[in-house]
């Protein structure tokens, strides 16, 4: 049987391992929003499908303690292919994940234009390996950009997804 101070020690060690979130200020190129990250987020933008009109989006991700933590801005440049386009990208979060998406709440963003599909979202699913997953998911608007913040991982912390929700602010 271990010693009680080795014991101590381990527990010690691994409690460092453990990955911390290190909470930072983002503010996406041209995206009209500051964003509160808890790693350093990668860039990346490509034209996919979104309601049937090709669409360019710009993402911003990083992972920390399981989780990937994103922000995906897509200016649709027609008001009335808003709420297509948050349907669509809605559907695709839950069938990416063979879950059906759960709405939480309506999305409260300072600055953003109201919209009834602007809302907190809640997908469980499995990877294609048949692990379990969660998506936590915000959509909202400001006059055509859509927004779309995810937080996404086998295990989800809830107060990391406060804080990555609630860290989003519109800009000028």
């Amino acid at each position: 049987m271990p010693s009680p101070r080795l014991c101590a020690a381990a527990c010690l060690a691994l409690a460092a391992c453990t990955p911390s979130l290190d909470w930072r200020e983002v503010r996406p190129a041209g995206g009209g929003v500051l964003a509160l990250f808890p790693c350093r987020p990668s860039q990346d933008e490509r034209t996919v499908p979104l309601a049937g009109v090709p669409a360019k989006v710009a993402l911003q991700s990083c992972q920390a303690a399981g989780a990937t933590f994103a922000l995906s801005v897509t200016d649709v440049q027609d008001p009335t292919r808003v709420a297509a386009t948050i349907d669509a990208l809605r559907t695709a979060a839950g069938g990416n994940l063979g879950g059906a998406p759960v709405v939480g709440a309506a999305a409260a963003v300072a600055g953003m234009t109201p919209n009834p599909l602007a809302q907190r979202v809640r997908v469980d699913g499995r990877f294609p390996d048949g692990t379990a997953v969660r998506e936590e998911l915000l959509f909202f608007v400001k006059g055509t950009v859509v927004y779309q913040a995810t937080v996404l991982g086998a295990r989800v912390d809830p107060s990391a997804v406060d804080t990555f929700f609630d860290g989003l602010k519109l800009g000028r």
